[in-house]
């Protein structure tokens, strides 16, 4: 169950451990197409980066994953409104995302998104975007000047980036994204899906910091697991090792306050954390009926557990007075 539940980035050092995750990228990325066939919510754009699954996947599944996109989503969407798009997003471990293309589909981008990954993950999704005209157009559309950089690793135009970095080194990591003109004056948001938890817990504390020094006015969305000490996570914990996956951050997922004073310690004034299942109910309850009854779950336990062990977090810092900290479901 829960080697479905991940993107990308295992940063516990060695290469099978990478290898590992970046395994789980596909894993997600055919989760979500899968939702998305059967209605949980509109995503036009995740066809042209993953293949259909070859078998239909469990009903608690689809809607942790409807939660999970939704969740982030609407948290990100406050985050531009307070902001009135005047700001920057960057997305940690994006994987195959594609919430760029249905940002400027809802006429919602900011001044700059830029995603980050491993090397390997970029290529495909830039492979991808120069392939497909639907990925390819979006992206020439909402750009403007000459400056256009598109190789085998990195793709620059003056909306949309994309490129490869260690985000275990905050120096190389702000080096990259600052010749991709990532701006530290403006408004920031950094969205960090199961990527963390992949990481040692000095290595997420470092970016944390380096993010909260860095930027003057900020928000940080962390998705990922939570009230790991109990039976259910240690079944989740030990399902990865077995694909030789091992959370290295785990340490900070043991509980909701564990999950808020990583971010309190690490230089961010206003932290908070929920549950899943808490987030599944503060959803647009008529939307949730509707994906309710999309397929029969026989198993509401098993929603519950996962969902309780599924967390999102989100921290502000805010030199402008936006508002920032007023942001919640």
């Amino acid at each position: 169950m829960a080697t479905a539940v991940r993107d990308t980035l295992c940063f516990a050092g060695s290469e099978e451990a990478d290898e590992a995750v970046r395994g789980t990228c596909e894993d997600a990325s055919i989760c979500k197409r899968f939702a998305v066939s059967i209605g949980y919510w509109k995503d036009p754009y995740i066809q042209y980066f993953v293949r259909q699954a070859k078998e239909r996947k469990a009903p608690e599944i689809n809607r942790g994953y409807y939660a999970r996109v939704h969740g982030v989503s609407q948290l990100l969407k406050a985050f531009l409104k307070e902001t009135e798009c005047n700001c920057q997003i960057i997305n940690l471990g994006a994987g195959l995302d594609t919430m760029f293309w249905r940002l400027k589909d809802e006429n919602l981008l900011p001044k700059k998104y830029f995603e980050v990954d491993f090397p390997m993950i970029v290529a495909r999704k830039i492979y991808n975007i120069k392939s497909k005209p639907p990925l390819s157009k979006p992206i020439m559309e909402s750009h403007s000047g000459e400056s256009f950089l598109i190789d085998a690793h990195s793709l620059d135009s003056s909306r949309y980036a994309i490129l490869a970095a260690d985000l275990r080194e905050a120096a190389e990591l702000e080096e990259k994204l600052k010749k991709f003109n990532m701006d530290t004056q403006l408004p920031t948001l950094l969205i960090a899906e199961c990527v963390l938890v992949y990481m040692t817990p000095e290595q997420s504390a470092s970016l944390l910091k380096w993010a909260a020094n860095t930027f003057q006015t900020a928000m940080v969305i962390n998705y990922e697991q939570v009230n790991m000490a109990d039976r259910f996570g240690q079944i989740m914990i030990e399902n990865l090792q077995r694909r030789q996956c091992s959370l290295a951050g785990v340490e900070a997922c043991k509980s909701l306050d564990s999950q808020r004073e990583r971010l309190l310690l690490n230089g961010w004034e206003t932290a908070n954390a929920i549950d899943m299942m808490k987030v599944y109910s503060y959803l647009p309850q008529a939307d949730v009926k509707r994906i309710e009854g999309l397929e029969f779950l026989d198993e509401k336990e098993l929603l519950e557990q996962l969902m309780q062990h599924y967390c999102i977090c989100w921290a502000t810092k805010d030199s402008c007075n936006l508002g920032l900290s007023n942001i919640t479901f």
